[in-house]
């Protein structure tokens, strides 16, 4: 049994109920119980003296690889689940890219024994849409979602056709179920590795074009509406991308997408050197396309933020630029990034908590990303000026492979409570 909390004199940042407001928060049994006035015969076990600092639900996110089980040579679902808690996230969707791959139950089943094994964040696994990913024949959907799959996706593999597409569809709405969708025209983009544009040419690197997502997001929107399907569109980098999707929303499709969090803070510029920290799929693109996904998030037509954080190996990152791995490591450093651009007024602040908490909890139908009374004890406890220096010594993912190593960054969580327990605690950490 979890133990009663009082958080005292945060600024408690709820969207789901519009609240910003300096008030105290109490927790009891695994949830929250009050705002404000404490409950009758209250006594806390534990109080967290929180002035200054932000109180907020837990933040959920829509795509982070765990890499386990399979890939445990880059990480594992105990370090990341630490590191994701380290970052203030205390609920995950983990996509179904693991060896084997998550099409069954078995391994479905294997994902949670793990996660409640290393009891920090909650772990949601998305199953693959077609077995082996291969686009073939549909993977038992049914199953996964009883096993306990948030989804189910086809993450960048193709498809054999659009005929298997659009069964997927029909059957995941026969079913109830939400594909996630990575929206790319294979043909397009298989030999690329960065935006195809000026700096692409410039440096001699195949380019994936911005019409590959774009394309791809029109045929997902024609064939979510052909057959009522319910679809989530992940990582959109394109500002045409974000057209559709509104466009889309208009109209009544049952449609939400995401962003990844490199999308929202670089462009295509960033590679000039050749870092192959900057290789991430899909690309970093044009200043356009950035201000257009920021836009996206501030008016709402972007539903969430996601981290699409994806831990390596240092191997994976040590070849020619075309070469390395794509994806960057990065759940430990989604709330510093988020912070600087809401400082900077890129963001507004309501909107970006919004897209981290709620935003990813709706796309899920969950309660959670929520501190309303009744609902779970998810929190997380942040300094929004700490400044802090990150290093390999200090990211607790077992991936290195960040963009912002040796580099000061402000804003930190320094203590993550899952329903009702403190999963991370910064200041013991340190000791």
């Amino acid at each position: 049994m979890s133990g009663r909390i009082l958080i005292k004199g945060g600024r408690i940042i709820d969207p789901s109920q519009s609240l910003d407001t300096q008030s105290d928060l109490y927790i009891a049994d695994g949830e929250v119980v009050a705002i404000g006035a404490a409950p009758a015969d209250f006594n806390a076990d534990m109080v967290i003296e929180a002035a200054g600092s932000w109180v907020t639900p837990g933040l959920v996110d829509l795509c982070a690889y765990l890499r386990e089980p399979g890939y445990e040579h880059k990480a594992s679902i105990a370090s990341e689940s630490l590191a994701a808690v380290k970052g203030g996230f205390t609920t995950l969707c983990c996509p179904p890219a693991t060896s084997p791959v998550n099409d069954t139950a078995a391994v479905t089943n294997l994902i949670y024994d793990q996660a409640l094994t290393a009891g920090k964040a909650k772990i949601l696994p998305i199953g693959a849409l077609t077995k082996g990913l291969a686009g073939e024949q549909l993977s038992e959907m049914h199953a996964l979602r009883e096993a306990g799959c948030v989804g189910v996706s086809n993450l960048r593999y193709p498809f054999r056709d659009n005929q298997v597409m659009k069964r997927c569809l029909e059957y995941a709405c026969s079913q109830d179920i939400t594909i996630f969708v990575c929206p790319e025209d294979y043909a397009l983009a298989k030999d690329g590795c960065v935006h195809e544009g000026a700096t692409s040419g410039l440096l001699g690197l195949s380019g994936i074009p911005a019409i590959a997502e774009t394309m791809a997001v029109a045929q997902w929107l024609i064939l979510a509406e052909e057959t009522e399907a319910r679809i989530h569109l992940g990582q959109l980098s394109c500002a045409k991308s974000v057209e559709l999707v509104a466009d889309a929303k208009r109209r009544g499709l049952k449609v939400t997408c995401d962003v990844a969090l490199a999308n929202l803070i670089y462009t295509d510029a960033v590679i000039k050197d050749f870092n192959p920290a900057f290789h991430v799929r899909p690309p970093l693109r044009r200043e356009e396309d950035r201000k257009a996904l920021l836009k996206g998030v501030n008016d709402g037509v972007i539903d969430a933020i996601c981290s699409h954080h994806q831990p390596h190996e240092s191997a994976a990152k040590l070849a020619p630029f075309a070469e390395t791995r794509s994806g960057m490591s990065v759940i430990e450093l989604v709330l510093p990034q988020i912070i600087a651009l809401t400082t900077s007024g890129e963001l507004r602040l309501d909107a970006a908590m919004r897209a981290l908490t709620t935003g990813p909890a709706q796309v899920l139908e969950l309660s959670t990303g929520s501190l309303q009374v009744g609902s779970a004890a998810d929190v997380a406890l942040i300094d929004p000026t700490e400044k802090w220096l990150v290093t390999e010594s200090n990211l607790v993912s077992k991936g290195k492979n960040c963009p912002w190593l040796d580099t000061e960054v402000v804003g930190l969580a320094y203590k993550t409570i899952v329903e009702g327990r403190v999963v991370y605690d910064r200041a013991l950490m340190m000791e």
